[in-house]
Order: C-alpha cells, then structure tokens, then sequence
C-alpha cells in the first residue's frame, strides 16, 4: 500500500503543484514575449525572426527545443490537476456532487470571460480562454468518468495527433522546398498596430481562434488535463517521495523525447532542412506534452528530495509564492509587455532584438516574484485568484472555503 504523506506545507496545499507553477511561469514569459515584438520578417507559424543571426539565432535554438511548446502543456497539465484537487477539497467539506460541479463550471465560465478582457485589453495569445473551456468540456463529459476511461480517451488523442504529425511531415517533405516564406504576417504584426482602440478588435479576432485551436484542436491540451486528473486521483504530486520510479523515468523519457522532437524545427528554422516551416509543427507539439510532464515529474523528484520536518528555503518559498499567485503573475507579464513593447505603447518591440526582449522576460518574471513574495508575507492572496474565487463563489462565503488550487 503507498504510503501519502502529509504536504509539508503548513497551509495544506501541496508543493510540487505551486513550484511547478512559479517556475513554468517564466517559460511563460520566454515563450510570449517574441509575439509582442514586431517590424522583423517572421515565419507565418512562428514569433521567431526569420533573419536573426548570433545571439538572436542562439536564444531561439534553445527556445524553440526547450520552451516553445512546452510551457503551456505543462500549465495545462497543473490546471487539470486543479481540477481535481478543487473537486476532492469541496466535497471534503460536505458539498455534493452537483453544487461542486456546478462550481467548476462557473469558474471555468469566468476563465474564458478574463481571457476574453485580457484578449480585448493586451494580449491576443491569452490561454486562460483556451483552459476554461477545456475545463467546461472535461466537467461536462469526464469528472465521473473512471481512471480507464480518461485515459483511453487521452491515448486516442494523442495517436490522432501522432497521425496528424506524420502526416504533415510528409505533406512537407514532397513539396518544392522553400514553399514557405518569411513574411510580416497578420499574427506577428498585432503589435505593431495604432492606435491602441484599433488593435482591440485584431486582438479578440486572433484570441478566439488561439482559444478554439489550442483549447480543442490542437488536442495537447485535452490529452494533459485528462493524464493530469488521473495523476491527481492517485495524488503523485501530492507524495512524489512515492512515485520516485515512475517520477524518474518520466523525467528522462519525456524531457529527452520533448527536446529531441524540437530538433526537426531548429533544422527547418536554420535552414538546414529545406522544408516549409510548418512540416514539423505538429510534431513540434506532439512531442512539447512529452516534455511538459518531464519538466514537472523533475520538478516532483525536487520536491520529495526536500528534508522532511524543515521550513522551505527562500527560493523554494519565493516559487511556490508565485504559483500560488500564478493568475496574477501570468497577467502581470502582459500588463508590462504590452505598453512597453507594443507601438501604441513605448514602442520597443520594434527596437529590440529577441535576446533583448527574453531579458525583458525574465526581469518581468523577476518582478512577479518579487511582489508575490511581498502578498505571501503579508498573508494576502493575487488580487485576480481574488477575484476569480469572488465570482466563482458569489452565493456563498468565499473566506468559509478551502483555497483552490
């Protein structure tokens, strides 16, 4: 029988899920921040400038194999982990099964309406609308549904996608190569529109579809949230010091199978496979789920390896501080980028170089640290899980319920 046990936490939440949050929310901030940069040719399925050389050329090589489409699978594995967590906490404290349903689609709903303002207000790539309405899909369809069943339906998914790949890949490889040019597309120049109240409605245009083909179609993010609620349902992230066999094999299969699946694309990107640039797209993200759930099984193997019995140390509780506050955090970077980067704005997407703006991420990343820390001391909860628990909770007490996740 496994053992679980407590989460070393004194205010009940579980480590590895927060740590995961506060860390990936960096490689959040790496992989947006060239969508807000513009006046550069780019590829039409990618931020990456399509000229750039030395430093510009080195930070995307390790941005296309180890972030790019590894983030948000991640995020989306934590999110559909939150599920689970939110739904065994409330019918812990005697809600029934329809009030607690209830409960995770209207938080879902109101997801999709903060994606929506933040879309209409910054930023057109927002994933808040994509997550809410997977959630919406995943409540309606598989909370009650047993272990077997997700995970047959995640399997079958994600072999529609693996077929998908191959096929893509071969519809690229028997084209005349160079049948993809670099271009100043719709999508890459979102930013570089003025002024600010003409660039709001291109923004909803590009978020609706962002929502609909990363929330649904493009399959990544279905597949994590259902692997995630059966990982919760067995609380791996909850005892990683349990799981340490299959937390260490998933590490290193799936970080090493995320990388090497990107390298297809930083061939295509260099020029060293003369394809067009979206042969390996979906390849590309089939591979980024592998990747995403190497990145937090590592991150789970941190966990268990903490000593038992002592206070976390500033790192660690700087991190988790972030994740706790990830909502916050993750608009925080859009509420900096946008008026700094944007030509309604400062205008120096239009100036710096990509290593330049991944520098600016990471001082932004920097800067939600350091103020989530400062709430995490103070006792205070991100003013948007505030708000979010507000509205999810607006017939009941929200200070009378557990904190979700």
């Amino acid at each position: 029988m496994i053992d679980h046990a407590p989460s070393p936490r004194p205010d009940g939440r579980a480590l590895a899920p927060d740590l995961a949050r506060g860390i990936m929310l960096l490689f959040i901030a790496l992989a947006n921040v060239p969508w807000f940069l513009y006046g550069s040719p780019t590829w039409g399925v990618s931020a990456h400038h399509a000229d750039g050389t030395g430093l510009d050329a080195v930070w995307q090589t390790v941005a296309i194999i180890a972030i790019d489409a590894r983030s948000y699978p991640l995020f989306a594995f934590l999110f559909g982990y939150g599920i689970w967590q939110l739904h065994t906490r409330q019918r812990a404290i005697g809600l029934d099964e329809r009030s607690v349903r209830r409960l995770l689609l209207l938080r879902h709903l109101w997801m999709i309406v903060f994606g929506a303002v933040h879309a209409a207000l910054l930023w057109f790539g927002d994933v808040l609308g994509a997550y809410g309405l997977v959630g919406l899909l995943v409540v309606l369809l598989f909370l009650r549904r047993g272990n077997r069943t997700l995970l047959v339906w995640a399997a079958a998914l994600f072999g529609l996608l693996g077929v998908l790949a191959v096929a893509l890949l071969v519809a690229g490889a028997v084209l005349s190569p160079g049948a993809d040019a670099a271009f100043e597309g719709p999508v890459s120049q979102i930013a570089a529109i003025t002024p600010y109240t003409a660039s709001i409605l291109p923004r909803l245009g590009m978020w609706a579809v962002v929502t609909v083909g990363q929330g649904v179609l493009g399959l990544v993010v279905p597949v994590a949230v259902l692997v995630a609620i059966v990982c919760a349902r067995h609380r791996v992230l909850e005892s990683p010091e349990s799981y340490r066999p299959l937390l260490a094999r998933t590490a290193v299969l799936g970080i090493a199978l995320g990388w090497a699946g990107a390298l297809p694309s930083v061939l295509v990107r260099h020029g060293v496979w003369d394809v067009p640039e979206w042969t390996p797209l979906l390849l590309h993200g089939l591979t980024g789920l592998f990747g995403a759930l190497g990145y937090v099984a590592l991150i789970a193997l941190v966990v268990a390896s903490l000593p038992t019995g002592r206070p976390a140390g500033t790192l660690v509780r700087t991190l988790t501080a972030v994740g706790k506050r990830s909502l916050s955090c993750y608009l925080l970077q859009s509420v900096v980028f946008a008026p700094l980067l944007c030509a309604w704005g400062l205008g120096l997407g239009g100036v710096l170089t990509q290593w330049q703006a991944a520098l600016v991420a990471v001082a932004t990343w920097l800067l939600s640290a350091v103020l989530a820390a400062a709430l995490e001391h103070a006792g205070v909860r991100g003013p948007a899980e505030r708000l979010l628990r507000v509205l999810a909770y607006r017939d009941r007490d929200p200070s009378a319920t557990p904190t979700a996740p």
